[in-house]
């Protein structure tokens, strides 16, 4: 009984810390220079990551959070993104990478989607790093 007792509070800690750790959510984990190799390796060769950088054959993504969907002037977007009526978020980053043609039909965007979630999670928190 006495060992109990004594593993108790400890086991109380762990649990309590782990909860802690999943209140914080998955951003709180993320890894921006991981989310760059991700950028990298599936976003570049259509989107530019740097300021004022250029159009290639997606909009640049330098400051996306915070920005108006279908908010760079000049780029060619589907109506459904000129239709989408929000901000870029961390929030709608996550949504969207998971399947674009998901969350706004009718996009022209051929992607089908960031399927691991911590290279998504650190995509997401690399793409709010660009500010």
């Amino acid at each position: 009984m006495a060992r109990l007792l004594i593993r108790a509070p400890l086991a109380l800690a762990a649990l309590a810390a782990a909860g802690a750790a999943l209140a914080a959510g998955p951003a709180a984990a993320a890894d921006p220079a991981h989310g760059k190799v991700v950028f990298s390796q599936m976003c570049s060769v259509c989107h530019s990551a740097n300021r004022n950088g250029p159009t290639l054959i997606g909009p640049p993504l330098f400051g996306v959070v915070g920005r108006p969907a279908a908010g760079v002037k000049g780029y060619a977007y589907s109506p459904a993104m000129k239709a989408a009526g929000f901000a870029w978020s961390d929030d709608k980053l996550h949504t969207y990478l998971q399947g674009p043609a998901k969350m706004l039909p009718g996009v022209r965007m051929p992607f089908a989607g960031v399927k691991n979630p911590t290279q998504l999670d650190d995509l997401v928190a690399y793409l709010d790093s660009l500010k």
